[in-house]
């Protein structure tokens, strides 16, 4: 059994995968399993902690992106739209419009479940010639409702639910789980706490990355609407250690976004007001996703690419590929289940 608690604030290689495009790191508390995916390869794979294996399957399109489903399985955003799988064998069954087919140029890329069970997947234009990404909402229903276009390749998607200090003093919130008293989950709260979690204050982060910024918004909770547009953090252009583009990203507990750099070879933590908190520095180029888990939701995953890595790279950067983890301070949120 690895014990994810005695690992250090210096990134570790946990997972020595070589992905050509690792992306998506997302924690499954019960099954105490880590699940990413490499695009390139067409691919879903799941670490166990308890023994250390490494399980992958194998589909015939890319999965670019996934979420737990509420009651089992997982959401898929693949090359042409989403679909839905009941389990880790289960046959793919196409869910809403599949708005990407006909397009060769285009795919899925990035995805995230908001705390109300929506999933909320970016695509992207292979060609990166026209500005034409957009980023949707999959309902539990199977609605697909595009809400920002203009973009090239739309990443980074992740949630905060944050309440206000007259908020949290007036929630009675004796008893919840971690991710119920961070307004994760509102499944089975008392009144006075549903009341509570009506009035959070939603925020939802993304980056279109050639732009090299991060995006911020309000989000309303019962629409999902966005609103107050901003951007949190306009990062340098240009390739190199301390440099990079912003790729994937998530919430920690105390509203700070962290976001790994591709072509950077590090991941930024970023406060609620878009200051630099913290920068971890990594053995690889192309870092691509941090997500958190682990049982106290203090250890940090991080998934890279070898991807356009020539010979020379890739013997420089022996973890190129893999998972990387270290501790944090603060928690990161639970993963919102999808709905559907």
């Amino acid at each position: 059994m690895i014990n994810l608690a005695k690992l250090t604030e210096t990134p570790t290689l946990l997972i020595d995968a070589r992905c050509s495009l690792g992306e998506g790191p997302r924690w499954h508390r019960q099954e105490r399993r880590l699940y990413w995916v490499d695009i390139d390869r067409k691919l879903l794979l799941r670490w166990d902690a308890a023994s250390g294996a490494v399980e992958q399957r194998q589909f015939d399109a890319p999965v670019a992106c996934f979420a737990f489903r509420r009651d089992g399985g997982l959401v898929l955003g693949m090359k042409d739209g989403c679909a839905l799988i009941d389990g880790w064998d289960a046959p793919v069954v196409p869910f809403g419009p599949q708005v990407l087919a006909g397009k060769p140029r285009h795919r899925m890329n990035d995805g995230r479940t908001d705390p109300a069970g929506r999933f909320w997947v970016g695509s992207l234009n292979g060609a990166k010639d026209v500005e034409d990404a957009t980023l949707y909402r999959l309902d539990a229903n199977g609605t697909l409702t595009a809400i920002e276009s203009g973009m090239t390749t739309c990443n980074g998607a992740a949630f905060f639910a944050g309440l206000s200090r007259s908020q949290a003093n007036a929630a009675d919130f004796t008893g919840l789980s971690r991710s119920q008293a961070n307004a994760a989950d509102f499944t089975g709260l008392s009144r006075s706490q549903a009341n509570a979690a009506e009035n959070i204050n939603w925020r939802f982060c993304h980056s279109d990355t050639p732009s090299h910024a991060v995006r911020a918004y309000d989000v309303d909770p019962a629409s999902g609407a966005l609103s107050n547009r901003r951007i949190l953090h306009q990062f340098e252009r240009g390739v190199g250690p301390g440099l990079g583009r912003p790729d994937g990203g998530s919430f920690d507990a105390e509203g700070c976004y962290w976001v790994a750099m591709f072509d950077g070879w590090r991941v930024v933590r970023l406060s609620p007001k878009g200051e630099v908190l913290r920068i971890v520095e990594l053995p690889v180029q192309r870092p691509t996703m941090i997500a958190f888990g682990g049982d106290d939701g203090r250890t940090a995953f991080v998934t890279s690419a070898t991807t356009g890595l020539d010979e020379a790279a890739l013997a420089a950067q022996p973890g190129a590929g893999g998972v990387f983890a270290f501790r944090v301070e603060a928690p990161g949120m639970d993963e919102n289940a999808f709905g559907g």
